[in-house]
């Protein structure tokens, strides 16, 4: 297909397409004319990949470079390929190292983690924003440990173990890498999306005025039961 076919089914203009090219993002086409080239569903794909790591990521061109490159590494094992999808994806941390209120946050954190049992980098980003969310709530007032996290750890726990054992055994690597980082990007942006949802919900049972009943329909299951 030509760039312009290949624009129409991404959704992404031409011109993004050559930045991506000029950028080294996107793998150049067949060259079958001087001025042009054939391209393949691997753009199509790519493409697609990109834009969520852009969009719903909110990754920089640089950082999406990065996961790219890790993707492309055949030698990288998946595991590690995820802790690259997870420091491109940050946050970076919030409180400086030398605070005696991070230091003792960070230090607890790392001993819940241990109690979970969970095998986590010792240099994982979300390390450092557990450990800067206790610090926040404890400096507007908040009296709480890390205690406080376990139910959110337990949620976690399952969903995290829902999405990687929705991956096919038998897939082959390119589908388990888009299935993986993808997976990463936009299940956070959902989990973010429906706990706010459901806080909305709850706020207006418990504190906003009744309103008749209304017809209710049963609950959805989803994929996780």
């Amino acid at each position: 297909m030509r760039i312009s076919e290949l624009s129409q089914r991404t959704g992404v203009p031409v011109p993004t397409i050559k930045y991506y090219l000029r950028e080294g993002l996107l793998a150049p086409g067949t060259a079958t004319a001087r001025n042009q080239a054939e391209y393949g569903d691997e753009h199509v794909q790519r493409l697609r990949l990109i834009r969520v790591l852009l969009d719903i990521g909110g990754l920089s061109i640089a950082t999406v470079r990065k996961v790219l490159d890790a993707i492309a590494d055949e030698r990288l094992p998946l595991h590690d390929l995820l802790g690259v999808a997870h420091h491109a994806l940050g946050p970076r941390p919030v409180h400086p190292e030398n605070d005696d209120d991070v230091r003792a946050a960070r230090a607890e954190v790392d001993e819940f983690l241990a109690g979970l049992g969970w095998r986590v980098r010792p240099d994982a980003p979300a390390r450092h924003a557990l450990a800067d969310a206790l610090v926040a709530l404890r400096r507007v007032g908040w009296r709480v440990d890390a205690r406080a996290l376990v139910p959110y750890a337990e949620a976690a726990d399952r969903l995290a173990r829902c999405e990687l054992e929705g991956i096919p055994a038998d897939a082959s690597r390119a589908d388990t890498v888009r299935s993986v980082v993808i997976g990463t990007v936009v299940y956070e942006a959902v989990l973010v999306a429906l706990r706010r949802l459901a806080e909305e919900h709850h706020s207006a049972e418990k504190f906003a005025p009744r309103r008749p009943a209304e017809d209710r329909r049963p609950g959805h299951q989803g994929a996780c039961g």
